[in-house]
């Protein structure tokens, strides 16, 4: 609206927001589009190129058609090098969408793969069970912020017994803790259940690892089973919490908290699992069993032991994993499908028992995967190439 021009023109020189400033320049910019006169479009052209905004692009498309069709040759160039602005400037923000995107997307990759590469890396275990260990860290996160509010119901399987978990009630800040919470509770209940799988299965496949293939990809059913029995086939969600609801905004790149949450928090797990393998006691024992199993044990190391912890340890960083995916995306019975082939191709990529591996192969791979999808407009395609 033209007549709106001397408000914003007169605003614009007293304004200090630079935010604000951007928003005039732009209206000041579009209501020249409107301009009967040439040189008012061409001056609003020129505007508009250099903010490059994505919101004036089917407008300024608008007006080049319009400019070819009258036969003004000098307004439909200036509208071409205004759309070819925008254009340029979503290829760039599209690339480096995809690359904050794949780093999140490795990171989780990461977490997930570096306990397979405990158990499958040092222990030689292959563990077809570990994609449901995340699943375990996943169904923690949404008991825990049940529990911080209204509580739940559910059926124990097999036994059909009903269990109510009594609810907190929390509200504000108090509820929005249950994430911090659940990241020990994911660890936690994952290593539990990797520690029974061991006890009860793993400790009579040490060195056998066709069997030990077979038996946890049986146990994986199972555990898959069990899940739909006791939440039901559907998905659910998780709600981020508000200190990860956000997002930055850095040149027009969106980035959103909680996938800057995952990529940070994945650096200090990797950093925390080097701590423990070289400057523990714990790491100490599980390198010297896992080297050389029998010279430990007529050491006097209780060679049982460290299998479990470490086990478990494996299996705890893989709930680690499935506490950040409830923040990418929904939890189901069979999400730990979805991570177990890429977690496997990650050790193997990496270089099996070798974490500085794992993590440049769990990058490369995250980062190659989001980008062949925007790239081919295929999740299914890219999925293959990588």
């Amino acid at each position: 609206k033209p007549d709106k021009l001397p408000a914003l023109q007169a605003r614009r020189r007293i304004e200090t927001d630079a935010k604000a400033r951007l928003a005039l320049r732009e209206a000041t910019a579009l209501i020249q589009l409107a301009d009967p006169g040439e040189d008012a479009k061409l001056e609003g052209l020129a505007e508009l190129r250099v903010l490059h905004t994505s919101a004036s692009y089917d407008l300024i498309k608008a007006v080049r058609a319009k400019a070819e069709a009258d036969g003004k040759p000098a307004v439909a160039k200036a509208a071409g090098a205004a759309l070819a602005a925008i254009e340029q400037h979503k290829s760039v923000i599209a690339f480096f969408g995809t690359l904050f995107r794949g780093l999140s997307a490795g990171s989780i990759l990461l977490v997930g793969a570096q306990g397979l590469a405990i158990t499958c890396g040092l222990m030689g275990v292959i563990n077809m069970a570990h994609g449901e260990m995340i699943t375990v860290g996943a169904y923690a996160t949404y008991i825990t912020q049940n529990v911080f509010g209204e509580g739940m119901h559910f059926t124990l399987p097999f036994v059909k017994i009903a269990i109510h978990l009594p609810g907190l009630h929390l509200t504000g800040w108090a509820y929005q803790l249950y994430f911090v919470a659940a990241i020990p509770m994911g660890f936690l209940g994952a290593a539990a259940v990797g520690i029974a799988l061991e006890r009860s299965v793993i400790r009579f496949l040490y060195r056998r690892p066709l069997e030990s293939l077979l038996a946890t990809w049986g146990v994986s059913l199972i555990l898959q089973q069990m899940f739909k029995l006791t939440f039901g086939s559907n998905n659910v969600n998780v709600d981020s919490p508000v200190y990860l609801s956000s997002n930055w905004t850095v040149f027009d790149i969106t980035f959103d908290w909680n996938r800057v949450f995952v990529i940070g928090f994945a650096v200090v797990i990797v950093f925390g699992v080097w701590l423990a393998l070289t400057k523990t006691p714990l790491g100490l024992l599980i390198r010297c069993v896992m080297q050389n199993r029998t010279m430990a044990s007529c050491m006097g190391v209780r060679t049982e032991r460290v299998n479990m912890l470490t086990f478990g340890l494996g299996s705890g960083l893989a709930g680690l994993a499935g506490v950040f995916v409830t923040q990418l995306g929904t939890v189901g019975p069979s999400m730990g499908q979805e991570y177990i082939v890429d977690s496997f191709m990650t050790v193997v990529v990496g270089g099996v028992g070798s974490i500085f591996g794992t993590v440049v192969s769990a990058l490369g791979i995250g980062l190659v995967d989001q980008s062949l999808q925007q790239i081919l407009l295929s999740p299914v395609v890219g999925k293959i190439l990588v």
